[in-house]
């Protein structure tokens, strides 16, 4: 009984990341904003900030399973792990840096992601009550630490951020390289470490079973929801957005507006209004439970319309399977169709490139293989877990 449940599983688990995947490439193809507008469109309220959310979640319930699940390894065992999962951060890393020479507009997660399969690792080791503690304090507290952090960075550290994706070369300034990935750049690390902690609690859970995927639903749609209505009522009745607007930096731009799309840019300092915001990439409390909340919810649902049929989300889980090689591939593509003159159409542009993720992924499923980059990464944490392995013996 339980050889069948596990493939169901990690069926629904990676339609979740399929989602993540083209939730992130409609964030980078498609407009945020009507044009002519300060309207949100669709892409945005859909996906901004919750696809790159979820794909963070989706990685820290990777690493929940990839460390025994419902019953952490110990020991050797979890050594070995540990040695895996830190040759497999690296290599992420790596590509992202790679990527980060492609000229690109694009904020490539990749670095950041292997920065945080790092970060995560002592707390593989955990059950599922302690790590729920560290992620509901670190969701709690890490934004208030930004926010004090922030200010102090962006006076002492010249420049405070890379002013786009890391690269190689920025190991040459490495206090800005650090201020970029912790505090100040898009994917700030000392809070997206939130998301991770929480798919690693939701990977502790007994996830074949019907109850915990209903419950992972509601208690995603209530944190989800719930999270907005607070940032609402604060704003609103309680006078933050009037508050926010008065500041230098909030008359600088259509601050409602941007609080459907992000506040990628905006400095957000200068007034503890600035933590009642639920915005994409805002990195508050609210926005962390907001987004932790929907993709826990999103996960649920693709595990509850697998659970009898594990290929009934084979758009989303073929593609799910290798989101690094087409995460990857993705970049690249766009990197090429920003130079065409005229630009492509960027509704076709984005259908093309799902249609083609959907078939890719379909193909390396019937031939029984991994995306290139899969197997490079596995391949090489594979070996490493094993020789670390062997040495403890």
């Amino acid at each position: 009984m339980h050889t069948k449940s596990a493939p169901r599983r990690l069926t629904g688990i990676d339609a979740a990341r399929g989602v993540a995947l083209f939730g992130m490439m409609s964030t980078h193809i498609l407009p945020l904003y009507a044009p002519g507008t300060i309207e949100a469109t669709w892409t945005a309220l859909l996906f901004s900030g919750r696809a790159s959310g979820l794909f963070a979640v989706v990685a820290g319930i990777g690493l929940a399973l990839l460390t025994g699940g419902r019953s952490p390894h110990r020991d050797r065992l979890l050594a070995a792990d540990r040695t895996g999962i830190a040759v497999r951060a690296v290599i992420i890393a790596l590509i992202g840096l790679v990527l980060g020479g492609v000229e690109t507009n694009i904020a490539i997660i990749l670095f950041h992601y292997g920065v945080l399969f790092l970060l995560a690792l002592p707390f593989t080791g955990l059950r599922v009550r302690p790590l729920a503690v560290w992620a509901a304090g670190w969701v709690l507290l890490a934004p208030v630490a930004a926010h004090l952090l922030r200010p102090v960075v962006t006076g002492t550290v010249v420049p405070p951020s890379l002013g786009g994706n890391p690269l190689f070369e920025h190991f040459l300034v490495p206090q800005t390289l650090a201020a970029d990935v912790f505090l100040t750049g898009y994917y700030p690390v000392l809070q997206w470490l939130g998301f991770l902690l929480v798919g690693m609690v939701i990977g502790r859970l007994d996830l074949s079973r019907l109850g915990v995927q209903a419950g992972l639903l509601a208690a995603g749609v209530v944190a989800a929801v719930g999270a907005r209505l607070v940032s609402a009522q604060l704003l609103g009745p309680g006078g933050g957005l009037a508050a926010l607007v008065a500041t230098p930096e909030g008359s600088r731009y259509p601050l409602e507006a941007m609080l459907d799309v992000g506040l990628t840019g905006v400095d957000q300092s200068g007034s503890w209004w600035w933590l009642a915001v639920s915005a994409p990439h805002s990195g508050t409390t609210l926005d962390l439970v907001h987004v932790a909340g929907s993709a826990a919810a999103v996960v649920a649902l693709c595990l509850l319309l697998t659970r009898r049929f594990p290929s009934a989300l084979l758009p989303l889980s073929a593609p799910g399977a290798m989101t690094l090689t087409l995460y990857s591939l993705h970049v690249c593509v766009m990197s090429w169709t920003d130079q065409l003159v005229p630009l492509p159409d960027p509704l076709q542009l984005f259908w093309l490139q799902a249609v083609a993720a959907v078939a890719i992924g379909i193909l390396f499923q019937r031939v029984h293989s991994r995306g290139p980059l899969e197997l490079l990464t596995s391949g090489a944490a594979n070996a490493a877990r094993e020789g670390r392995a062997e040495v403890r013996r």
